[in-house]
């Protein structure tokens, strides 16, 4: 699936053993175009589950479906040549039992060609997370703020401001760190506590929304970029802003159209004599 071929792609192994040294660099993509794009600055890619509100419009990521992640997989998967894919198991594909867990997750790694699953949960999931890593699944943990839970948790917030909350941090990021997992995502936790969990355990700490302490940082590219203007997390930079860009080139656009300045006469073909 890979432009090149995945002789030249970093590993989930190869992530691993980035714990400690140079941090990981991680951004989402949903599409060719896009995978290409990023993929030279990359050392992981995620096909996220975030795709159902970014492209999609939809009000949370539980709504989105396999048939949509694995979709998505396949056109990024045609535009990578360097950076490690993983795809997100979304929401009910994972959580029933650790079989179903397997079936899904070796549909999405067999029709995409991908890397990796992630799935978000923490001690709960331990179970499943080693069930898949002993039977050739890489996995990709996800703790603190989990936005397919947006629902049981009450919104998006963040994670690591109780005393019940630190502890079951703690909980989470040991039983997901031992489980066979290669790296875990930490989003929307007190930096205090993600600091503490990065020293703690031995595989890399991926951050969104906790701070420079991680040993990798992702954003959704969307966000960084400034295409999706619905809502600006707190944890977000704003590296451009490409939504406003856009709408002032089809400002141009349909001036020109309006006008009929364009399409110019270098726009049209002519009769061959």
């Amino acid at each position: 699936m890979s432009a090149v071929g995945s002789a030249k792609r970093l590993t989930p192994t190869r992530i691993r053993m980035m714990k400690g040294g140079t941090p990981v660099v991680c951004l989402t993509a949903y599409t060719t175009p896009m995978a290409r794009l990023l993929d030279e600055h990359c050392d992981l890619l995620l096909v996220g589950d975030s795709l159902g509100m970014v492209l999609y419009g939809m009000e949370s990521t539980v709504a989105v479906t396999l048939d949509m992640m694995i979709a998505h997989g396949r056109a990024v998967m045609r535009g990578v040549a360097r950076s490690c894919v993983v795809i997100d198991m979304p929401f009910g594909s994972y959580q029933e039992s650790k079989e179903l867990a397997y079936r899904n997750a070796v549909r999405i790694l067999q029709e995409t060609g991908c890397d990796a699953v992630k799935l978000e949960g923490g001690e709960e999931m331990a179970e499943t997370i080693s069930f898949l890593t002993a039977r050739g699944i890489p996995v990709l943990g996800h703790i603190g703020l989990m936005p397919q839970q947006v629902h049981t948790a009450g919104g998006y917030r963040s994670v690591g401001h109780s005393e019940m909350e630190i502890a079951k941090i703690r909980r989470d990021a040991e039983a997901i760190g031992n489980s066979g997992a290669f790296a875990v995502v930490i989003e929307g936790t007190v930096e205090t506590f993600a600091r503490e969990v990065t020293t703690a355990i031995p595989v890399p700490t991926i951050g969104i929304g906790a701070s420079a302490a991680c040993d990798g940082q992702i954003l959704v590219s969307d966000d960084m970029l400034g295409l999706f203007n619905d809502f600006t997390p707190r944890f977000v930079k704003r590296y451009d802003e490409l939504g406003k860009r856009v709408g002032a080139a089809a400002a141009a656009y349909a001036g020109e159209v309006r006008s009929r300045a364009f399409p110019a006469e270098k726009h049209t073909f002519k009769r061959r004599s």
